[in-house]
């Protein structure tokens, strides 16, 4: 059996459930309090973090790379492509969108002093990418991938982080409604984060 131990409001232990419910397996969710986290947590994972996934002798953090081996171990569906060249390209993609994106998620999580400009950095990058959406029904093309999984917690979050697109958004609102309406996406939701939209 695995154990996936996921924050509650996590969005990054988010991503890690929505593949986990995506595949249709079993697993268990271990949900952690990250206000007040077990003390295991700090046994198995030695940056106290979440997510992690734990399968026997198995112990990973990082949630790529508990993506990716779930994704592995068990193939259908598919959520990396197949064809090796494009495979590595969505790695490209998913590095970028982690430097370029996602670091600033944990900026706004933490309601720092430079919480504003990481809104604007969001925001900027969100932007960028609207016309593949006038063109195509997921990051990739027509079929929902690790790249759709990845960016599903934050745009689920926009309004929980104060981050307004504005009209010129309704493309990507659009790709994001249509994440929002998948069966794993709504069994991957905790209670919290069912909370952050109206």
């Amino acid at each position: 059996m695995m154990n996936l131990y996921s924050g509650t409001t996590c969005p990054f232990s988010h991503r890690c459930r929505i593949v986990l419910f995506e595949k249709g397996m079993d697993f268990q969710v271990i949900d952690v309090d990250m206000f007040n986290k077990p003390e295991e947590m700090a046994a198995i994972n030695p940056h106290n973090r979440v997510p992690v996934l734990v399968e026997r002798d198995l112990v990973l953090f990082e949630p790529n790379i508990i993506n990716e081996y779930i994704d592995e171990r068990f193939p259908h569906p598919q959520l990396m492509p197949a064809d090796p060249i494009m495979r590595a390209r969505a790695r490209q993609l998913l590095v970028g969108m982690e430097r370029e994106i996602f670091s600033f998620m944990e900026v706004i999580e933490k309601n720092g002093k430079t919480a504003d400009k990481a809104r604007q950095e969001i925001r900027a990058r969100l932007t960028e990418i609207i016309p593949i959406f006038n063109k195509q029904k997921f990051m990739l093309g027509d079929e929902f991938s690790m790249l759709d999984v990845a960016i599903a917690p934050l745009l689920w979050r926009l309004d929980h982080y104060g981050i307004d697109l504005g009209k010129a958004a309704a493309p990507l609102m659009k790709y994001a409604e249509r994440i929002f309406s998948r069966q794993g996406f709504i069994d991957a939701l905790t209670p919290s984060e069912k909370a952050m939209r109206k």
